[in-house]
């Protein structure tokens, strides 16, 4: 445990964070989506995993992330297929955190097959305990400026 960070953030998430460079795409799926095979296919190689809803991982996350403000698409969600401009209950979740966190309001929409493709090229996926459909999100990452700490 370490103080003034999430208790979701085990060594592995953190590692990785930190690791992570300014653009590099980060995956927050649910336990639907194919995290592990489509994390073999990322630079970190290893799939990733906090067991809880995808709204309480994003929170976590961006608590120590910071989201591109370079960007269009820093923060987007995979759309539902056939319906792209409906808002599921967990994707306003989301957006909230997003929004509380300082990102874009909207998420952009990705398509699903177009979300798989932005997946495989991320620096890593974490999958969360998340059981609704399409809790699925994509984050890139922005930088922390010299006089911040």
């Amino acid at each position: 445990m370490l103080k003034g960070i999430n208790s979701l953030l085990n060594a592995d998430v953190l590692y990785t964070l930190r690791a992570m460079g300014h653009g590099d795409d980060l995956i927050i799926a649910d336990t639907n989506f194919p995290s592990d095979s489509i994390a073999r296919e990322t630079v970190l190689g290893d799939l990733l995993r906090i067991d809880a809803p995808a709204a309480e991982v994003v929170k976590a996350v961006l608590s120590v992330y910071p989201l591109d403000t370079f960007v269009d698409d820093a923060a987007g969600r995979m759309e539902v297929v056939g319906e792209p401009n409906s808002i599921l209950p967990v994707m306003s979740e989301v957006q909230s955190e997003v929004s509380t966190a300082g990102g874009p309001n909207p998420m952009i929409s990705i398509e699903r097959y177009a979300f798989y493709e932005r997946a495989k090229k991320a620096y890593a996926v974490i999958q969360t305990g998340e059981r609704r459909f399409y809790g699925c999100f994509a984050f890139r990452k922005g930088v922390i400026g010299p006089e911040e700490n």
